[in-house]
């Protein structure tokens, strides 16, 4: 359940970002695994893939970046770093 709440937020963030570009294709996204989202690289790819579905998010190419550091104010978190979009 918590990895269903974190991918749901990650996506609206994603979607806003789509509809801010006029609705444009996401071709790229990065993300960083907080130390304590314990989610693998692995297993967030298979979410972010079935989550992507139908969104303007679907075929984007993933960068996942895990990080180390359990004492960073966001280490539960799954963080949007960057986004391209199809211009």
């Amino acid at each position: 359940m918590h990895e269903f709440s974190l991918m749901a937020d990650l996506f609206r963030k994603i979607e806003n970002i789509s509809q801010e570009n006029d609705g444009c294709k996401i071709v790229g996204i990065k993300v960083n695994l907080g130390a304590l989202s314990h989610i693998t690289p692995g297993h967030f790819a298979e979410h972010f893939e079935e989550f992507s579905k139908g969104t303007s998010a679907e075929g984007a190419m993933l960068e996942i970046e895990q990080l180390d550091d359990t004492n960073d104010p966001n280490a539960q978190d799954i963080l949007l770093d960057s986004v391209k979009v199809d211009a």
